[in-house]
């Protein structure tokens, strides 16, 4: 593993992993970072070069002050900007994003802005909308929306503890800690703005502008995100697009279905994973 030693690559604890050809970005979720993807970390690397990163808001960030800012990280622009920065640094093009939960709209709003960066986006668990409107299912009405945000304004910690369950499922005690550990870590204060900004948001409008080839995985059982929205998004990405249904509970399968998602990772970048 290497790490990195400039820019915005050091205060985000970036590292590669692997040597292969292809260039593989792992971007994790709201609260989380990069340890969410250690079960697949090690066969990834096996065939590809891999960059793992932690987002400005994530509690593994040493120095947060200008990495999350709450009016440029209002939306996922800003989150956008970051990670085109990120891979321009690098000296990233033509990458295979896997872009978990919030991180998979982020990567289609940056493949808009920079479609030589990305060669495919592989969308895990992602949505472009959260809250119910009229012909569209996100998955929340607008009173339990607001009830998530008036519960992390109250008792942040205590909402974390809470919420890792729900999203994980029942049966996995071990990613349920990990979960909930990653979530406590994140400042309070950085919580509330950036739940507001991803359960709050709204861009639909940016998938009929998505060109570059993707893949939706979904969960058969995501308490999160319902099937309907990976369906959606495959009905407007304007692209090729493929959806790819994971027998397994909860909003984690690098977590709790990682051979799983491992076994449609292989089959859909055509690498053996035996």
């Amino acid at each position: 593993m290497v790490m990195l030693e400039k820019g915005l690559s050091t205060p985000l604890n970036a590292k590669l992993a692997g040597s292969g050809a292809e260039t593989m970005v792992l971007a994790h979720g709201f609260g989380l970072d990069q340890t969410v993807w250690n079960k697949i970390l090690p066969l990834l690397s096996q065939h590809f070069r891999v960059l793992v990163f932690d987002w400005g808001f994530s509690g593994a960030v040493k120095e947060q002050e200008g990495l999350f800012d709450p009016v440029k990280h209002s939306t996922y622009e800003g989150f956008a900007c970051d990670l085109i920065a990120l891979l321009d640094e690098l000296d990233l093009e033509s990458t295979v994003f896997v872009g978990h939960s919030m991180s998979g709209m982020i990567g289609c709003i940056a493949s808009v802005k920079r479609p030589d960066l990305f060669k495919r986006l592989i969308l895990l668990g992602a949505s472009p909308r959260y809250l119910n409107t009229d012909g569209y299912e996100g998955g929340f009405g607008t009173t339990q929306i607001n009830q998530i945000i008036s519960s992390i304004e109250s008792d942040y910690h205590g909402w974390a503890t809470n919420f890792a369950p729900l999203v994980v499922g029942p049966c996995d005690a071990l990613s349920i800690e990990m979960l909930t550990k990653c979530l406590r870590r994140m400042r309070p204060e950085v919580a509330l703005p950036l739940a507001r900004t991803v359960f709050l948001c709204d861009h639909r409008e940016v998938l009929e502008r998505v060109t570059t080839p993707c893949t939706i995985i979904q969960t058969t059982n995501d308490v999160v995100v319902p099937n309907s929205v990976a369906h959606y998004m495959h009905d407007k990405i304007q692209g090729k697009s493929t959806v790819e249904m994971i027998e397994a509970d909860g909003h984690y399968p690098q977590l709790t279905a990682h051979l799983q998602l491992l076994d449609v990772l292989g089959g859909i970048l055509g690498f053996d994973c035996n």
